[in-house]
């Protein structure tokens, strides 16, 4: 029998993973469930019957129940959510700006600086965090007492994070992100001008082989996973414009890598370039302007501001739009102002 294996990736990290098995051609009829069981190390039987509820069991490219009969040469594709991090999460009083909550999910709009996960250097004081306090606080009784990541965006990256609040609903929701077929849309202001109006960026994503907190394009596909940006130029500043971006993938800091690839990397993002005054003239007022920009946007200009999906319970379509930070609000209006004062800058 053969098999391949990959991993879905959102941008920061591994969330839910892809098996394909093709049947031997003398295979006997047996439940999938105890098949997959049988084939896929550390995963329950239980949890296998989990992923068939949720319809992320195709056979032949359709949908199975947990009591498929495996026949010979069906080709059987799993997608599997990843177990948890080994890492203590504990309830503490965070602030969180919770949108919208029903039984099965809740849609946070997160803050720049606020860590999603606990990881090396995070032990706590982070969103998942923040959410157990919030489950416990509200008597809800939630099997791992914090919930269930579906995505994931960087710490200093604001916007809309969905959580589901049982593994159902996570396999589900996390069918439509490996489908492709979850709304996501960022607004991010990058260096530069453009000459179009749109366009789209590929090449694959691996870490840097110098500096392993940098993702890096691997424009030959030598390295790293296939990624794909779609890009529209929403307003232009002569040396920043504010884009809107369209995630076809989501790699680790893909709009992030993206943009610097092609020469755009965003507006203060320290870790890829943009904390450097990139453009613009040798004014000392306008090196002073954009050092005050600098210090209002302490960090990327990148904020995910719409969401949309299919509820894993009611199947009906959710879309959600965030409003955009305040800073990042203020340092458009600066450069708005910048844009049509220029002589004030550049005598």
């Amino acid at each position: 029998m053969g098999h391949e294996n990959q991993e879905i990736t959102d941008e920061k990290g591994e969330l839910f993973e892809h098996f394909r098995f093709v049947a031997d051609p003398a295979q006997s009829l047996l439940r999938i469930d105890k098949f997959l069981h049988g084939k896929i190390e550390n995963v329950s039987r239980n949890k296998v019957q989990q992923t068939a509820a949720a319809g992320n069991i195709l056979v032949n490219g359709k949908a199975v129940k947990q009591n498929y009969k495996v026949k010979p040469r069906d080709v059987i594709s799993i997608v599997l959510s990843t177990p948890p991090r080994e890492i203590e999460i504990f309830p503490q009083e965070i602030p969180l700006n919770i949108i919208y909550e029903d039984d099965d999910l809740l849609i946070i709009n997160k803050q720049a600086g606020l860590v999603v996960h606990p990881g090396h250097g995070n032990y706590d004081s982070t969103l998942l965090n923040g959410l157990a306090y919030h489950f416990e606080k509200t008597n809800q009784k939630i099997e791992n007492g914090f919930g269930y990541l579906v995505h994931r965006i960087d710490k200093d990256t604001s916007g809309l994070l969905l959580i589901a609040k049982n593994e159902l609903a996570q396999s589900k929701i996390g069918k439509q992100f490996y489908d492709h077929s979850i709304d996501r849309k960022y607004h991010a202001i990058v260096w530069g001008d453009f000459a179009e109006d749109e366009g789209t960026i590929e090449g694959h994503i691996g870490r840097s082989l110098k500096d392993r907190r940098v993702m890096t394009v691997f424009p030959d596909g030598e390295y790293g996973k296939h990624a794909v940006s779609h890009y529209k130029i929403l307003k232009r500043f002569g040396y920043v414009s504010l884009v809107e971006c369209k995630l076809e993938t989501g790699r680790t800091h893909q709009i992030r890598a993206h943009f610097r690839y092609i020469g755009h990397p965003l507006f203060n993002d320290a870790r890829y370039g943009g904390d450097q005054i990139l453009k613009g003239t040798t004014f000392t007022k306008y090196k002073q302007f954009v050092q005050n920009c600098f210090k209002i946007l302490a960090r990327q200009a990148l904020n995910a501001y719409l969401l949309g999906f299919v509820h894993p319970s009611s199947g009906k379509k959710m879309l959600f739009e965030s409003e955009m930070p305040a800073d990042m609000q203020t340092v458009l209006e600066k450069w708005d102002n910048y844009s049509r004062h220029k002589d004030l800058f550049e005598d």
